[in-house]
């Protein structure tokens, strides 16, 4: 499903070039479940910026679904991303403004979908995700594992095939992010491909699969 072959990304900070990622070769296959965990500074908010075409590397391929989609434009990119990528990030990232409901609906209003059947789908993952409750209710009225509840509602109404989650628990307790993480992984029960950037080694091993990254470099992998 993904396939990276020889990505590298570098910056220009201050007159000089700074790799951070660097040649890195990776295949992850439809429904696994990966956690990416390392230092600061080791590349894994870069090398998942790249996965959920938030970024461009500088040099390599990326292919999804068998398609290379480095060769896309930025449009046809976020078409695929729309599609086919999910994110959840550590700080939830919701519209204040907007109902626990209205958060989940957006990214199915930015798509275009019917009205019918974007209120069956919001009903479904309020109900899912226990928030049908507090559908009415802005985030600011929520606590942090409601927030990330509909967090994941709202990356998951678009039934993406590929879902990135960046430090998902990190502004929770850990009881609640035990419950955030178990969420997240009963997803790849339904072939959702799982995908956490975390520094929690706890958290980090509970993935079948376990990149280690340093220095732009994943350094080790171990499958359990």
């Amino acid at each position: 499903m993904i396939q990276l072959s020889e990505v590298s990304r570098s910056f220009s900070v201050g007159g000089q070039t700074v790799s951070a990622l660097r040649n890195i070769d990776l295949s992850i296959a439809a429904g696994d479940y990966v956690s990416i965990m390392g230092p600061s500074g080791s590349g894994k908010s870069t090398l998942l910026n790249l996965l959920g075409l938030l970024d461009r590397p500088s040099s390599g391929t990326y292919k999804l679904d068998g398609g290379n989609v480095t060769a896309l434009s930025d449009e046809q990119q976020a078409r695929v991303r729309s599609e086919k990528i999910g994110f959840v990030f550590q700080s939830f990232h919701l519209v204040p403004r907007l109902s626990a409901a209205m958060n989940i609906e957006l990214p199915l209003i930015l798509a275009g979908i019917p009205v019918d059947e974007r209120r069956r789908r919001v009903a479904q993952l309020l109900e899912n995700y226990g928030l049908t409750e507090r559908a009415d209710h802005r985030p600011d009225q929520l606590s942090g594992g409601q927030r990330q509840r509909v967090a994941i509602a709202r990356a998951t109404s678009m039934h993406p095939s590929v879902l990135l989650a960046d430090e998902p628990t990190g502004n929770l307790d850990q009881a609640t992010g035990r419950e955030v993480i178990s969420l997240l992984e009963q997803l790849t029960e339904q072939q959702v491909t799982l995908i956490l950037v975390t520094h929690d080694p706890v958290i980090g091993g509970r993935a079948k699969r376990q990149l280690h990254m340093v220095d732009g470099q994943i350094i080790s992998q171990i499958e359990s």
